[in-house]
C-alpha cells in the first residue's frame, strides 16, 4: 500500500506543480495581452500620425506647385504680352 500511497503523493505533487505553472503562463499571458494592446495603441497613434504628416506633405507639395506656378505664370504672361506687341507691329506694316 505505501505504493500506492507513493504514487499519490506524487500525483499531488506533480498536479501542485502544474498548476503554480498554469498559474504562471496566465500571469505572463496576462502581462503579453496588456503589452499588445499598447503596441496596438501605439501603432495607431503612429498611423493618425501618418496620415496626418502625409496631409501637411500633400498640402505643402500644393502650395509649392502654386507658388511656383504664379511665378511660371508672370514670365508666361510677359512672353504673351511680348508675343501680342510683335504681332501689333506686323499688323501694322501689312496695313501699310
Amino acid at each position: 500500500m505505501s505504493s500506492v500511497a507513493e504514487q499519490l503523493n506524487s500525483v499531488i505533487h506533480k498536479t501542485a506543480r502544474l498548476i503554480e505553472l498554469c498559474s504562471a503562463l496566465q500571469e505572463e499571458n496576462d502581462l503579453l495581452k496588456l503589452e499588445n494592446q499598447q503596441t496596438k495603441t501605439a501603432l495607431d497613434a503612429a498611423k493618425i500620425n501618418n496620415k496626418e504628416l502625409d496631409e501637411k506633405l500633400r498640402v505643402l507639395k500644393l502650395a509649392k506647385s502654386i507658388e511656383g506656378t504664379s511665378e511660371k505664370s508672370l514670365d508666361i504672361k510677359q512672353k504673351i504680352n511680348e508675343f501680342v506687341r510683335e504681332i501689333d507691329k506686323c499688323v501694322v506694316l501689312l496695313k501699310k
